[in-house]
Order: structure tokens, then C-alpha cells, then sequence
């Protein structure tokens, strides 16, 4: 029987999941927002990483014809991005229901109430078909993990083409509505959940318009193959689906690491630091790796480990959230708009407005103060995020600089302008030669890490002059 490790790395804003192999290589990643309930936050994370671990061995087992038949790939490529919307469509419904609740509890007007809830209905049936066409054509699942981010966006969408009026009744209620919904758990049956993808999958690609390479812009060969062979490749393929969704995973060892990481169900000989674990993480990845900088969603380190991945040394912000990942979704809420826009409008900027503070206390108050005086939000945006950089290259220089390579870890490594202000900065103060580590799987590097230390079950500390500073 294959053994499997288990990884989860409970943060402020995020929880993340990751299983591996004995090999130490990544064969399942789970992700959702944490918000208030931690324990829920981890059990969904791990649902989510044992989900994508069926998919990966599917694909591992196929290896040989896969490479031999590549619309094999796409196949299964296609039908976990559909997999993940028929999850999607379960928990659309469990927030409409909740979305109903809020507005029957909050307003007892009948008359509002009811123009409200008709609104909330129109919302979703104009959504609903888009994200529907982003998951199947656009591989969103893979592009936002996130059910609030992804709902968040379109329904801001749909509220900002009503009276502005509704826009405080509306919004008021989807605050209220999406933590109760989001921290819901919802126990799928993977094989059930299957099926229904395959049938999706069957009339997608029935529906394709026919393409050839020379009239199509988006000609994909691999689309073009399947179109014209769904049936055969679906049923060739069907046995193996059938047995992966049966597969037991032996999970041999966990360990869990974050911010929230005492909370979690774990005998205490399997909680680890977080600033080991993003150390090991990141120097598993890149092994090079002598600087790690992680802006997590409560705080930031900088990280000195040795050649074995080994923390040497470290600061870290840990009195406030300044410039992390829960000041961001601070300022985006502000600004009602998705955390996943704040990035791409910086890098709009055509200047960066000075930013006083980075205090999440007073952001409401100076973003208003600013966009009265007349600045762009893009220019406000370039300010903040070159900010929240400024803050983190003084942790950076107290831990000792950089040396080597520099690698970036957490959920806000995905940010564009802040990896921007970051590289800029970094090159300025410690020249050209630095290489800098930005890596698809950043925000699951602690979670890595965490799996790593426990296939290896070996016992780690922090520096002991530097322990007493880390958060509990």
C-alpha cells in the first residue's frame, strides 16, 4: 500500500493542504479561506487536496499513454475544472439559501424584502452561466480557487448596474450571507461528482463549433481530437476513473503549521513553527533558497535558512496585519471590488501616491481622504503596494539580507504589483545577481513544508533568540 503524507497550514486568511508521496512529490493541493472557523477551514483544505490527489494519480497512471494519446491530458485537465464546478453549483445553492435567510432576518418591511429578493434572484440567473462558461472554457478553477473571490466579483458586477440605491441594501446582505455559507463543509462523493462531470464533458464538447488550424484563433488540437472522439476516450477511460474514485489514501503522518495552527486536531508532536515550515517548503522547491520572505494574512517573516532548509535566523511583524493578506482584503472590500483585482489595477498606476500608513485601522479613512483629494485608485493602489514592500524589505535587512537565492512564499506572492515592487526593491538594494523564487505553488510552500516534516518525522526549532517572538 502507497503512503501518503499530510500537510496543512492553517493561516489567518487561508488554509492550505498539500499531500505527498514518498517521494516528496506533490500529489494533491487543497485551499479555501479560513475566515473565523479554523477547524472547519482545515477539514475543507484537506478535503480539497484529497479531491486533487485523485486526479493527479489518475494522470500519474497514465503516464505512458498519455504521453502517447495527448488528449488524454486534456481530458483530465477538462474533467477536474468541471469536477470543481459541480462542487461550485453545491455551494452556489448553500449560499442562495443563506442569501434568502439574511434578507427575511434583516429587512421586515414585506415590500423591501421582497424587492430585494427578487433583485438576489436576477443576480444570480445572470451569473451563474458565466461562471459556469469560465470553468468549462476557461480553466477558472485553476486561475481563482476561491468560491468568495469568484461569486464576489459577479455579484459586485451585477450590484453596480442597479439604482445605487439597493447598493447598501444588497451588499449588506452578502456580507451577512457568504462567511455562514463559505465555512460550510460539504462531504462530496467524488465518484457521483464524477460522473456528472463526464456527462458536462460529453456535451461541451459535443456544442464545440468545428475549428481547423487554419480558420480557429483558439485551434487546439488536443479540443479538435476529443471533439470528434469524445466517446471512445471517455469509455477508455472510464475504468480508470472508476478505480481512483474507490483509491484509498494511507495518510502514514501529518503535521500542521500557521497562524492557527494550535487549533488544530493534531497531537501536539505534529505541530511545527510556520517559519520552519515555509523555510523547508521553499528550499524543498528551490534548494538554493538562503532568504525566504512570506507575507502571510497576519503577518510577515523573513526567513536565513542553511543548506539543509534549516531556519538560521528570522524577524518578523507580528504586533498587527499591516501590509499582509488580511490588509489587502481590507482595502478591497473598501474599494468593493474582489481581492484578485487589487494587483492588476497597480500595476495601472502611472504614479504611486504616498502612503502614511499601512494600518489597517485607519485604511478606510486615508483611502477616502485620498480618492476626495483627487487621486486615481490605481496611483493609491501603486502606493500601497510599494508600502506594504517598504515594510517588508526592513524585516529583510534585520534578519540579515539576502544571500543566494530569495524565495517568496504565501498567498500574497500571487499579488502582481507586490511581486513587482518586491523584485524592484530586492534588485536596488542587494544588485542584479540575486535570483528570485516565485513559484505557482508559493502560498502552499508551509503546507509543503509541514508534509515534508512529516514523512521525515524529525524534531526542528526555531533559534532560541528569536523564539520568544513568535505568535502562538
Amino acid at each position: 500500500m502507497s503512503k501518503y503524507y499530510l500537510g496543512v497550514d492553517l493561516g489567518s486568511t487561508t488554509s492550505k493542504a498539500v499531500i505527498i508521496n514518498e517521494q516528496d512529490e506533490i500529489i494533491g493541493r487543497g485551499i479555501t479561506n479560513t475566515r473565523a472557523n479554523y477547524a472547519v477551514a482545515a477539514d475543507i483544505a484537506r478535503d480539497e487536496a484529497l479531491y486533487n490527489a485523485r486526479f493527479s494519480v489518475l494522470e500519474k497512471k497514465l503516464e505512458k499513454e498519455i504521453n502517447a494519446r495527448p488528449e488524454y491530458k486534456k481530458y483530465i485537465t477538462d474533467l477536474e475544472s468541471v469536477f470543481q464546478y459541480e462542487q461550485f453549483k453545491v455551494k452556489l445553492d448553500r449560499l442562495g439559501d443563506e442569501l434568502v435567510k439574511t434578507c427575511n432576518n434583516f429587512f421586515k418591511e414585506e415590500k423591501k424584502r421582497n424587492e430585494i429578493l427578487n433583485h438576489l434572484r436576477n443576480i444570480r440567473r445572470a451569473f451563474k452561466p458565466k461562471i459556469k462558461h469560465d470553468y468549462l472554457y476557461n480553466n477558472l478553477g485553476a486561475k481563482n480557487q476561491f468560491f468568495r473571490d469568484i461569486v464576489s466579483e459577479k455579484y459586485n458586477e451585477e450590484v453596480n448596474k442597479l439604482d445605487m440605491q439597493l447598493f447598501e441594501p444588497l451588499m449588506t446582505v452578502w456580507d451577512k450571507s457568504i462567511s455562514p455559507a463559505e465555512n460550510q463543509r460539504v462531504q462530496f462523493n467524488f465518484k457521483e461528482l464524477v460522473h456528472k462531470a463526464m456527462d458536462e464533458l460529453r456535451e461541451k464538447y459535443k456544442n464545440l463549433p468545428e475549428t481547423t488550424a487554419d480558420t480557429s484563433v483558439n485551434f487546439d488540437a488536443e479540443i479538435n481530437l476529443l471533439k470528434g472522439n469524445f466517446d471512445h476516450v471517455a469509455e477508455t477511460l472510464r475504468q480508470h476513473i472508476d478505480e481512483i474514485a474507490e483509491l484509498e489514501f494511507h495518510i502514514s503522518n501529518m503535521t500542521g503549521t500557521g497562524y492557527g495552527r494550535a487549533l488544530l486536531p493534531f497531537p501536539s508532536d505534529c505541530i511545527r513553527s510556520e517559519i520552519l515550515c515555509h523555510a523547508f517548503g521553499a528550499h524543498a522547491v528551490f534548494p538554493e533558497t538562503r532568504t525566504v520572505l512570506d507575507i502571510g494574512g497576519q503577518d510577515t517573516k523573513a526567513i536565513q535558512v542553511d543548506k539543509y532548509g534549516l531556519v538560521t535566523s528570522f524577524q518578523m511583524n507580528d504586533r498587527c496585519a499591516a501590509g499582509c493578506g488580511r490588509y489587502l482584503g481590507y482595502i478591497a472590500d473598501e474599494m468593493s471590488i474582489s481581492l484578485n483585482e487589487l494587483g492588476p489595477m497597480a500595476m495601472k498606476a502611472e504614479k504611486e501616491v504616498n502612503i502614511c500608513s499601512t494600518c489597517t485601522v485607519f485604511a478606510g479613512a486615508e483611502l477616502r481622504e485620498l480618492t476626495n483629494l483627487g487621486e486615481k485608485r490605481e496611483d493609491i493602489l501603486g502606493g500601497l503596494h510599494k508600502a506594504i514592500i517598504m515594510r517588508a524589505m526592513s524585516l529583510i535587512a534585520r534578519s540579515g539580507g539576502v544571500f543566494n537565492e530569495f524565495t517568496f512564499t504565501g498567498g500574497v506572492a500571487r499579488n502582481p504589483a507586490v511581486i513587482k515592487y518586491l523584485t524592484k526593491l530586492v534588485r536596488e538594494n542587494y544588485g542584479d545577481i540575486i535570483k528570485i523564487n516565485i513559484h505557482t505553488d508559493s502560498i502552499f510552500m508551509g503546507a509543503l513544508g509541514g508534509a515534508m516534516f512529516a514523512r521525515r518525522n524529525i524534531q526542528a526549532d526555531l533559534p532560541s533568540s528569536k523564539k520568544e517572538k513568535e505568535t502562538v
